[in-house]
């Protein structure tokens, strides 16, 4: 029985195979030689701004190390624990302390022990919590606002129940 034109030996698939985990493994090592030269670290605060109080998701990448530190004067000083096997990413918690004033501060990341490569982030402090529910955009409603929109609503059930009966009619 001759063999399909699609059908490929079996060597041929297992060289394919081979080539595509080659061609993976060197796109991999560009990345990991990078890491290994020393590449400066670099610090993320999540949300940016918070109130007094809030709680801040601290975040370093590019440490090396399996230890860290994360200092404000908006919250004192934050351990770092790594958050994959390789060490690269640090991350940790903090909560601003409720008498902190509005402002700006800085949060200063530091790897490994004292003198270990740092980085910065900035932390916004506002006056109150911010506004939630459609980007803050929703404000109090007038009486009219609202009869305005009971008239519409029911305008529009009343145009459907038109539509419905006078449809019923037809057939």
């Amino acid at each position: 029985m001759p063999a399909t034109p699609l059908a490929q030996p079996p060597n041929r698939r297992l060289l394919k195979g081979v080539a595509a985990a080659a061609l993976l493994l060197a796109a991999a090592t560009p990345a990991t030689v990078a890491h290994a030269g020393g590449a400066s670290p670099s610090g993320s605060v999540s949300p940016t701004a918070v109130a007094p109080g809030g709680r801040v998701s601290l975040n370093v990448t590019g440490c090396g190390t399996k230890t860290g530190t994360a200092s404000s004067s908006a919250f004192g000083n934050v351990r770092l624990t790594p958050g994959n096997l390789e060490a690269t990413n640090l991350f940790g918690s903090a909560t601003v302390s409720t008498n902190t004033a509005t402002g700006t501060y800085t949060v200063t990341f530091e790897c490994g022990g004292s003198g270990g490569q740092r980085a910065t982030a900035s932390l916004q402090v506002t006056s109150g919590a911010a506004r939630g529910g459609l980007g803050g955009s929703v404000g109090a409603m007038s009486p009219g606002q609202i009869a305005l929109g009971a008239t519409l609503a029911a305008g529009a059930l009343g145009t459907g129940v038109w539509l419905l009966r006078r449809r019923s009619r037809l057939t």
